[in-house]
């Protein structure tokens, strides 16, 4: 008869959190369903990635009016219609980007195929909004860095685990308000799973989409310089691996890395090994020490016993906290809209997206290749 961890952790004088531990339930931190104070109209161009429809989501949450789509996959053009509705389609890029109506242009094509798109939109008059990685090479982001000079657009990034995870989100808030001093180290787990879907030819291919580290290490890159509060940075060391996919020899599904900025030190490790058995696509965790005390961020799931993900853990000198962030609302959407509108970049410094894709781009050049015996 299988033995119940609850029970058996009660009736052992034992329970998932120590009894002293204050638990919360965070607030909003914004008015709840409250109405944008900007609107823009945009398009989305790719959706190569469904990463898109939170993008897509974020943008219309802040204001934004979704005038059109264009993408050559006839599946994930359906699956768009059937989340957002009857988006007009455009019958080429160019469509899209000789409009001027249209101020934003959000996109998830094939990685390799970002820069340019988001260099080409720039140079029409728009703003734009990439998945990650939104750039696999020094060349291409020095490109990208000159044509923001060039034309004063904005080049931004979807950070997701960071700018549209609610727990990540009161992560900065408390960083933020000192309940841990001084940020001394970040440590970011991020795990995924492959899952039993059909992958495109493209997701195997290191040359496609820049590699473990330039790819999922782009979220836990940001996630560093945010928490950190650094301006300059660098890579430490770095090493990757293919450990259960001899059959595709481009891929990578391992990779770690140090980094080391003027706000602190960082360790990321990502890979792509989540087992069917957990429920959800990654135990994703952030571990935040600072001078006086710590933090762990539990994004998505709480093998501990809490359930659902969005769960923020902080101990200092005061006390030990358990925080439920379900309620907490997300900012990204109406901030970013607002920086369309007004210049500004609150939603997501300019600098610091460019320098967190930097560093995963060394990351992933300078990565030791690591093999084992078969």
């Amino acid at each position: 008869m299988p033995i119940d961890r609850r029970v058996f952790l009660k009736a052992a004088g034992l329970s998932a959190l120590p009894s002293d531990v204050v638990r919360e339930i965070a607030a909003p931190g914004a008015p709840l369903n409250a109405q944008p104070g900007y609107s823009i109209k945009f398009s989305v161009i790719g959706l190569d990635h469904y990463h898109i429809m939170g993008m897509t989501a974020a943008v219309q949450r802040g204001g934004g009016q979704l005038v059109s789509v264009y993408a050559t996959d006839a599946k994930a053009l359906a699956d768009f219609h059937q989340r957002f509705g009857n988006v007009p389609v455009a019958r080429s890029e160019d469509e899209i980007l000789e409009d001027p109506s249209i101020q934003l242009i959000a996109a998830a094509p094939i990685p390799d195929q970002r820069a340019k798109l988001g260099m080409r939109a720039m140079r029409h008059g728009k703003d734009f909004l990439s998945d990650k990685p939104a750039a696999i090479s020094l060349e291409e982001l020095a490109d990208v860095r000159q044509t923001i000079r060039e034309t004063k657009r904005i080049f931004a990034i979807m950070f997701s685990e960071r700018l549209e995870v609610k727990s990540a989100v009161k992560a900065g808030e408390l960083v933020k308000a000192g309940a841990i001093g001084r940020v001394v180290q970040t440590v970011n787990l991020a795990p995924h799973q492959i899952g039993n879907v059909t992958r495109p030819p493209w997701f195997w291919d290191t040359a496609r989409y820049g590699g473990i580290l330039c790819d999922i290490g782009s979220h836990q890159a940001d996630q560093f310089l945010f928490y950190t509060g650094s301006t300059t940075a660098d890579v430490t060391a770095s090493q990757i691996g293919n450990f259960g996919h001899p059959d595709k020899p481009k891929f990578q599904d391992f990779g770690d890395m140090m980094l080391h900025g003027n706000g602190g030190a960082g360790y990321v490790r990502v890979d792509w090994f989540t087992p069917d058995g957990l429920g959800v696509w990654g135990d994703g965790r952030l571990f935040i020490l600072g001078t006086d005390g710590y933090l762990e961020v539990r994004k998505y799931i709480d093998i501990g016993g809490r359930k659902g993900g969005d769960h923020v853990f902080v101990v200092n000198k005061d006390q030990a906290r358990s925080i439920d962030c379900s309620n907490v609302v997300l900012p990204f959407g109406p901030q970013f809209v607002a920086d369309i509108v007004n210049r500004t970049h609150d939603a997501q410094d300019q600098e610091a997206t460019l320098l967190a894709t930097e560093l995963v781009i060394k990351a992933q050049k300078k990565a030791q290749v690591l093999k084992v015996a078969s």
